[in-house]
């Protein structure tokens, strides 16, 4: 199919926010505003493709015949300096499983497509002499749907571009907060003085509520801040607002550019020459900062080094002191030129993620970072551009608004070497977000601002990052559900909570008659009484029963013996598959107690947790870090038990009255670290089995429907 690159000029002088807010309402609209492709904006919407696997960078999609996308790059009368169309939107962080060896991240709360880029055959493009222009990768079953759209997009844009309301809440830092992220720097230095690594760049997640268009308020903050790199992405309910000052890649022909920015100092108040100059040198005249930019230039020279002809590697130095919104920043170019048989897709796995925003040596620090940070990265700190057939131009996906739903966050840390001090890190994570969250029209809560003048500067945990294995997401989902007298207990419960874990992570809905199947497997099992295993599989939402007959009943649980571990922002919301993380622990005879980096007790490998102090109940909130267990619920919600939600550290574990695990199989077992359980943890322990029996006796018909 030949595919042809064509360019119209438009008769229009909108400015580029207000043409994205003219395609705020199409379907995936983007907007790249700033440096890109030599300076202007370039907009689209309405893809006719989604990207499936990274290798597809080099290609048109099969609407387009499949080609190469690099093929058509002369094609066409008139095709000046157009780039037609091509793939536009993000790489998130986690592709990098995509190309090489990579950790499974820590639990991602809001998931976002990691290969998030779309095909659009057709794009605006304002020049930087401010010309606006529709470019197009023309077929022929196209040319009709191309030349409507022209004019209508024409007219659009001849007209007063549409308003509409959006409000962004205060930011906060999501647990285990900046205490955490403290913990986390200081747990980086441990690998470092260790040898482990040399650099790593850790980082931490401010979430805030979002209402109304995401596109007004990138404008907005755009407008505000104008920063080099400015993008906006739509990709079905997740977008992308970045303010990003850095380039990640572009290739132009053979030639390849990457500029990492590693190095950062603050700028105070209303500059005036004399504040700029001092920030300036000082950041120059930093050890640290340089230290931080030799390391990721000598990592990006390393990774194009892979791709490129032997002897092309080149690297500006000294680095160039930059300015931009709130801080100062250290800059470096680094350029090659690729060798004849790589492509896109080969220069994008040599590099990927960027170095900038993971350390050196690159694979430890993945490893390291993935350990120690709560939260696992979406979009953030991947890569956000085009491929195209005049090039491929990528940021990095730094100072980046993420949005799902009604939730907002940002990412924002540093790089952590040897003689970083972990509250002036914490407050340096903190400038670099503020002039962006202000242009927003919001703030940084409080309680973050005082915790970077060193109020967070105390150790929150006394025990290490363990080696846990973190469980494997792609192993799908299970629930475990008990089984008396032939009937599944808490049958909707169990099922809701699936569904809703599937919609969370934007996986496959349960295939129907689920309900039926687990009712009809209950019905077999032996004497009536064992339990039903779950495994859902994320991809295609089918599940596998498991049969486990004798598993309930009978003589009360044996007593736990808990290991204190600590594991940054625990298991999240969900019940893994994959359970191989707790081997060791039954190997060893005990139940791990999940502790994160603020210090606070989550939960057990397989239980809820619940103290009793001074005559009363309390039990770790359901906030996003810990199962949110059936049996936990039942027994908040029948309203017999006096209990406090709140978080409570290990310290107040241990000097517990009692301690009682639940979970929906053994219901409920007595506990204690380095010792037998006290009487008061075996009584309580039976009191909520009684408890959870007797409501399950009554309630074991609910949720037929589900």
């Amino acid at each position: 199919m030949e595919v042809r690159v064509e360019r119209v000029r438009l008769r229009v002088a909108a400015s580029a926010h207000d043409a994205l807010r003219h395609l705020a309402e199409d379907r995936d609209p983007f907007a790249l505003i700033g440096d890109w492709a030599g300076g202007g904006a370039i907009l689209g919407s309405e893809p006719i493709a989604r990207m499936t696997s990274l290798d597809e960078l080099d290609r048109l999609p099969d609407a387009l015949g499949g080609g190469r996308l690099a093929s058509i790059t002369r094609a066409g009368s008139g095709s000046g300096s157009g780039l037609g169309g091509g793939w536009f939107g993000w790489l998130g962080y986690g592709a990098g499983a995509l190309v090489d060896r990579f950790p499974v991240q820590p639990p991602r709360p809001k998931p976002l497509d990691t290969l998030g880029m779309s095909f659009y055959d057709h794009v605006l493009r304002l020049d930087a002499d401010g010309a606006w222009w529709f470019e197009a990768l023309v077929t022929a079953p196209r040319r009709e749907v191309l030349r409507r759209r022209r004019h209508e997009l024409e007219s659009r844009l001849s007209k007063a571009a549409p308003r509409r309301p959006w409000h962004v809440g205060e930011f906060a830092a999501r647990a285990p907060g900046t205490r955490g992220h403290v913990a986390a720097v200081e747990a980086a230095l441990e690998s470092i003085r260790a040898g482990e690594i040399f650099q790593a760049n850790i980082c931490m997640r401010l979430e805030a509520d979002a209402r109304g268009s995401s596109a007004e308020a990138f404008a907005t903050a755009a407008e505000r801040l104008e920063p080099p790199r400015a993008a906006f992405v739509a990709r079905g309910e997740a977008t992308l607002l970045s303010l990003s000052p850095e380039l990640f890649l572009r290739r132009t022909g053979r030639d390849v550019e990457t500029a990492p920015i590693k190095g950062t100092v603050r700028r105070d108040g209303p500059p005036t020459l004399a504040s700029e100059i001092a920030a300036r040198d000082s950041l120059t005249g930093s050890s640290k900062a340089n230290a931080e930019n030799v390391m990721i230039v000598d990592l990006m020279r390393n990774d194009l080094g892979r791709v490129c002809e032997t002897g092309s590697i080149s690297a500006e130095l000294p680095p160039v002191a930059e300015p931009h919104p709130g801080v100062w920043h250290l800059v470096s170019r680094v350029r090659g030129r690729l060798r004849p048989d790589v492509g896109d897709h080969e220069l994008v796995a040599a590099s990927f993620p960027p170095g900038s925003v993971t350390g050196a040596p690159k694979l430890q620090a993945i490893e390291v970072i993935a350990r120690l940070e709560p939260v696992g990265r979406e979009a953030y700190t991947g890569a956000i551009g085009f491929a195209t057939p005049r090039g491929l131009e990528l940021s990095v996906a730094i100072r980046t608004f993420e949005r799902r739903g009604d939730r907002t966050w940002i990412g924002c840390g540093g790089g952590i070497v040897a003689d970083s001090e972990p509250v002036a890190e914490l407050a340096e994570a903190l400038d670099k977000a503020r002039p962006l969250v202000a242009a927003l029209g919001s703030r940084i809560a409080s309680r973050d601002e005082t915790a970077a003048s060193g109020a967070a500067g105390r150790r929150a945990s006394p025990l290490r990052p363990g080696r846990v294995p973190r469980p494997d997401p792609d192993l799908g989902l299970l629930e475990t559900i008990s089984v008396e007298s032939s009937e599944p207990v808490r049958l909707g419960q169990h099922l809701g909570r699936l569904e809703r874990s599937l919609r969370e992570l934007r996986a496959a809905p349960l295939a129907g008659g689920l309900a039926d199947r687990v009712r009809a497997a209950a019905r077999e099992v032996p004497d009536g009484r064992g339990r039903i295993r779950l495994i859902a599989r994320p991809h295609d939402g089918d599940v596998a029963l498991e049969v486990h007959p004798h598993a309930s009943g009978g003589p009360a649980p044996a007593d736990a013996i808990l290991e204190p571990c600590l594991l940054p922002g625990g298991l999240g919301p969900h019940k893994w598959a994959d359970r191989r993380f707790l081997e060791p622990f039954v190997a060893a005879g005990t139940e791990p107690v999940w502790l994160d980096l603020d210090g606070a007790v989550l939960e057990a490998g397989s239980a809820n947790v619940w103290i009793l102090e001074r005559g009363r109940l309390v039990t770790p909130p359901a906030d996003g870090r810990i199962l949110p267990g059936v049996t936990r619920g039942s027994l908040l919600a029948a309203g017999e038990l006096d209990v406090r939600i709140e978080p409570f550290d290990l310290r107040r574990l241990r000097a517990a009255e009692a301690v009682v695990l639940t979970s929906a199989v053994r219901l409920a077992r007595a506990a204690a670290i380095g010792g037998p359980p006290t009487e008061a943890a075996r009584e309580l322990a039976t009191h909520f089995r009684a408890l959870a029996r007797g409501q399950a006796t009554s309630g074991r018909h609910a949720g037929r429907s589900s």
